[in-house]
């Protein structure tokens, strides 16, 4: 039996997609995290082996069903475990954080299949101060509108909308 001599690079983690506002506790939400899966033990140790500093420990979390695959009641993590819960009927889009210095964190939870300009429209609004809305309404509302399309076209360099003195044509080309 023969063994490679190349050992297999190691996988190159993901980025931790998440958004707390500068001041938590002031609004609907304290922030926004977009799970790059369904899996919450997976996602969910992620998200407390890489929260911020200034931050406190993550002890518990309390989650929305229809955003998970089934989960198990405790999840390991770097520093031990955190205790999961959920509410039977909650389809609220939401991880309630509790930390080891008793604060809860309502973080919105982006479904991981949005596109990137939905996803991080999301974030953005779910970190912002006054953000009065419920999280059905913002997911509702970044889905609603498409993707900002690089390859859209005009086809008379957007001087129709302009009137009788357009500026000078844009250079992109219709398809």
């Amino acid at each position: 039996m023969t063994t490679s001599s190349n050992p297999i690079p190691p996988t190159r983690p993901l980025p931790l997609r998440l958004r707390i506002a500068a001041h938590t506790g002031r609004g609907q939400l304290d922030g926004g995290w977009w799970p790059q899966s369904r899996d919450l033990a997976v996602e969910l140790a992620d998200l407390v082996d890489h929260l911020p500093r200034d931050l406190s420990r993550i002890v518990r979390t309390v989650f929305s069903p229809p955003d998970w695959d089934p989960a198990p009641r405790r999840i390991p993590v770097a520093r031990g475990y955190v205790k999961v819960g959920s509410f039977p009927h909650d389809d609220t889009h939401l991880v309630l954080l509790k930390t080891a210095d008793h604060a809860v964190l309502r973080v919105l939870v982006v479904p991981p299949g949005m596109s990137p300009d939905q996803g991080d429209e999301a974030l953005l609004a779910a970190a912002t101060p006054g953000y009065a809305h419920t999280t059905a309404c913002l997911l509702d509302t970044v889905s609603e509108h498409p993707d900002v399309d690089p390859d859209d076209h005009w086809t008379d360099g957007g001087a129709a909308r302009l009137g009788p003195h357009p500026a000078v044509p844009s250079s992109r080309t219709g398809t």
